[in-house]
């Protein structure tokens, strides 16, 4: 085992599959002290139980990034376990595309809150922390989305473009020993496209995926990359996607 990351204490959004997950399993397995963060704590809990049982040590926090407190009881709860935070991985996203005539506010309300609210909630909490340490890291997981538009995708890709606009803000804001990083992944195999409602953008999506998809520990070890350079190194942003995506 590596142990790259001996002891840094990171907490990452969304925990509970996917990216989020993958990640935590990977930085664990390097030596970090993972905080698990997401609704469903019974899979969290499985998660942490397989990680303790690999040697490595985790906690799972309850957590909706939608709400203010439960996103700052989360870094408080990480900070109360391991004495500090080196890393935060804001990784929770909702992905629910369709055409803007559809008219799903709801859904768009959602992605702002989630996507948007939940990142900036994360650097509310973290960033007093790392200020006071002297040293951190906010990883903010983005998309391709981010860098392009495509129809039905209007609100996500702009959740997707605002999250990549604040983590620069943040970088040119924290000074010269807080470190930002923006992933932008493609087609991963993950949860996220079942969140779509049924219709021509969710068909869409899926054959996208059908046809070029890769694994959630890639953007994991995208992750842990930027995490393991020398403090003076800071990189930036990151496009992950496979090397068969058009998009």
């Amino acid at each position: 085992m590596s142990n790259s990351l001996q002891g840094r204490v990171v907490a990452i959004t969304g925990a509970s599959s996917g990216i989020g997950e993958a990640t935590a399993r990977r930085l664990a397995r390097s030596g970090a002290f993972v905080v698990l963060g997401a609704r469903r704590m019974d899979r969290l809990s499985s998660i942490v139980a397989d990680i303790e049982r690999a040697g490595g040590r985790a906690i799972a926090l309850e957590l909706d990034v939608q709400q203010r407190g439960q996103v700052q009881a989360f870094v408080d709860g990480a900070v109360r376990e391991f004495g500090r935070l080196d890393v935060l991985v804001n990784n929770a996203g909702v992905m629910l595309v369709a055409p803007l005539a559809d008219l799903k506010v709801d859904q768009w309300d959602q992605m702002i809150d989630v996507n948007i609210r939940g990142v900036l909630y994360g650097i509310a909490a973290a960033l007093p922390v790392m200020q006071a340490q002297g040293s951190g890291h906010v990883i903010t997981v983005s998309s391709v989305a981010g860098h392009k538009v495509g129809p039905g995708f209007a609100v996500y890709c702009g959740t997707k473009f605002a999250v990549r606009a604040i983590a620069e803000g943040f970088r040119q804001e924290a000074g010269p020993h807080i470190r930002s990083t923006v992933i932008s992944p493609g087609a991963v195999a993950t949860e996220l496209p079942t969140h779509i409602s049924a219709g021509p953008a969710k068909d869409a999506v899926e054959a996208m995926y059908a046809t070029a998809e890769i694994s959630a520990d890639a953007v994991a070890k995208a992750i842990l990359y930027a995490i393991s350079q020398t403090p003076d190194v800071d990189v930036n942003e990151i496009i992950i996607r496979p090397t068969a995506q058009t998009f």
